[in-house]
């Protein structure tokens, strides 16, 4: 027997739907027929304070876009109503290994090159071990030999810009030519189509059984000398950033040992290609100037009017000379700086530009004694407090270095330790003395001395010399 439940449910279903349908609509007609809110009024001094927060965050924004294109200078170099200046050298676009080589490394700070200079040092080495290889068996070295060894050898890409800008660094390292009819046995070189060739410039007495040879003390003798190069073009532009400092400094090239800290090395200008020869190209027109020439009298006056506006444009193009590094505007004076002495600037300033010189001047020798200066004042109280605790006047110099190893919280080897100690007695003979008795030398130490007189002298001394 049928149950009357799903009879029941079919038949209320559409009358529940029919129901909540007019329910919707009802309601939906009383929200036409109510009338709108009214907005507040907006106060008076409400429009300018808007206008003045949304010009601030426009300012900000600028200054966000500024730092991440690497060129925000801080407040005193951005302000709030200034665009983000592109980034010169395209140091935005380099990856941060190159931006900031010469920072990560950890040799002693001297004359770094860039990241770049150095990558091209390396593949003047490769390029001089793959020719002197060719050279030496009497091979004619081309272009397309010392690409593909170099890129093999340096896992980089080697392209002609590089062989020009080796021969702008070092222009007596090789004569190039263009040559043809050169036995090739790749199927994508022609035999007579032209190709680059290097060869080797050496001295007459550079020879091995009659005939030029390339030796490795040679091969060391130009990488040097291709090192060198490098160099003095850092250098130069050294020079042209220390012109724009305020007050400018000048350093002598033959005295320089690092450069300023304020020099960022790895933003330094790539080196311009030097021009190479090209193959000779007989009746081929390359210009609209030569296309004018070529043609004059066959065309008609529009055409010939248009192509002598393009040459005229293309010779006003190639006359501009393309500027190689932008020198640095000095920076504004900044806010804080209101109402001090312009007099006790300049003698500021010029106090810290001695300092740099000097800095930038010091050998390798002064800064090592420098380094061991700013150790004494710690070792001297290390020192005396080995002396309390052994109980005696005097120790042998063997013992009192492996109780300063143990104490000192740098690890340092007996030896580096007897140096400080020596330079200790040295410019504190009245305190601490050394003594050589018979085969044992022995230091004495004045325990009743007063430390802190102790340690002030080491501190001056160490300033005096940082000075020099």
């Amino acid at each position: 027997m049928p149950s009357p439940g799903p009879e029941r449910d079919s038949g209320t279903t559409p009358r529940l739907e029919q129901e909540e349908l007019a329910t919707l609509q009802s309601r939906l007609q009383r929200m036409r027929m109510k009338p709108p809110a009214q907005l507040p009024p907006i106060p008076a001094g409400a429009g300018a304070e808007l206008r003045s927060r949304l010009q601030s965050l426009r300012g900000l924004e600028l200054r966000l876009r500024a730092k991440a294109a690497g060129t925000g200078t801080g407040p005193d170099g951005v302000t709030g109503t200034e665009s983000p200046a592109p980034a010169e050298n395209g140091s935005a676009r380099l990856p941060a290994y190159q931006r900031f080589h010469a920072l990560a490394q950890d040799t002693a700070p001297g004359l770094t090159l860039p990241y770049k200079y150095k990558v091209l040092a390396e593949m003047f080495r490769s390029v001089d071990t793959i020719a002197g290889m060719l050279f030496n068996r009497a091979e004619t070295i081309t272009f397309a030999k010392v690409k593909q060894g170099v890129q093999d050898m340096m896992r980089k890409q080697f392209e002609e810009r590089h062989v020009g800008q080796i021969k702008a660094v070092y222009p007596t390292s090789y004569r190039f030519r263009q040559e043809k009819n050169i036995p090739t046995y790749s199927s994508g070189v022609k035999k007579s189509e032209y190709q680059l060739t290097l060869e080797p410039v050496l001295g007459e007495d550079e020879q091995l059984c009659g005939r030029p040879h390339l030796s490795a003390s040679r091969l060391l003798e130009r990488r040097k000398e291709f090192h060198r190069s490098l160099v003095n073009i850092v250098k130069q532009h050294h020079a042209a950033f220390l012109a724009t400092l305020s007050p400018p400094m000048e350093v002598p090239e033959d005295k320089l040992t690092r450069w300023h800290p304020r020099f960022n090395v790895d933003e330094v200008p790539d080196i311009s290609p030097a021009e190479l020869p090209r193959p000779p190209q007989e009746n081929r027109i390359s210009t609209a100037q030569e296309v004018l020439s070529a043609a004059r009298g066959t065309m008609s006056a529009k055409m010939e009017k248009a192509l002598a506006n393009l040459a005229l444009r293309s010779a006003e193009a190639g006359a501009e000379e393309p500027v190689l590094s932008k020198a640095a505007s000095p920076a504004s004076a900044s806010s804080a700086l209101k109402g001090v002495s312009q007099a006790l600037l300049e003698r500021i300033r010029a106090k810290e530009a001695r300092r740099l010189q000097a800095l930038m001047t010091r050998a390798a020798g002064q800064e090592e004694r420098l380094a061991m200066l700013g150790r004494l004042p710690a070792m001297a109280r290390i020192l005396r407090g080995v002396f309390v605790a052994e109980k005696k006047q005097a120790l042998p110099m063997e013992l009192a270095c492996a109780r300063m190893a143990d104490s000192y919280p740098t690890q340092m080897a007996a030896g580096e330790m007897e140096k400080h100690l020596r330079l200790l007695a040295e410019l504190l003979p009245d305190w601490a003395t050394v003594h050589a008795i018979r085969t044992d030398t022995y230091i004495k130490l004045d325990k009743h001395m007063d430390l802190g007189l102790v340690t002030g002298r080491l501190e001056k001394a160490a300033k005096e010399a940082e000075a020099l």
